[in-house]
């Protein structure tokens, strides 16, 4: 387990996982407290080329807390069913576009 000490007390990561998606990374940890709680964060990584060739990292974090799971996590399905549903209807618009063009 890592230990890590920020803003004054002990923190241990318990798990974590991460995914690349091109220039982006995401970084997904479970941490406890002192107290057994948990919590999860997540981070997006993203990097950027500068023009003298160097390259540079921008972070952005979320912290998520326990009672907050459940309605996030509703959101989050409910977002991604949104944006299903949209690229199905773009899908299908698109294949009768093609076909109205082939005839």
């Amino acid at each position: 387990m890592d230990r890590k000490e920020e803003s004054g007390f002990i923190q241990n990561k318990v798990f974590e996982t991460t995914v690349r998606a091109g220039k982006r990374t995401y970084f997904f940890d479970v941490r406890s407290t002192r107290n057994e709680d948990y919590y999860l964060t997540i981070t997006e990584s993203k990097r950027k080329s500068n023009p003298d060739g160097t390259v540079q990292y921008t972070k952005h974090k979320i912290f998520l807390y326990k009672e907050d799971f459940a309605k996030f996590k509703e959101a989050l399905n409910e977002s991604m069913e949104k944006v299903m549903e949209l690229l199905d209807e773009k899908s299908s618009q698109d294949t009768r576009e093609d076909q109205s063009e082939s005839n």
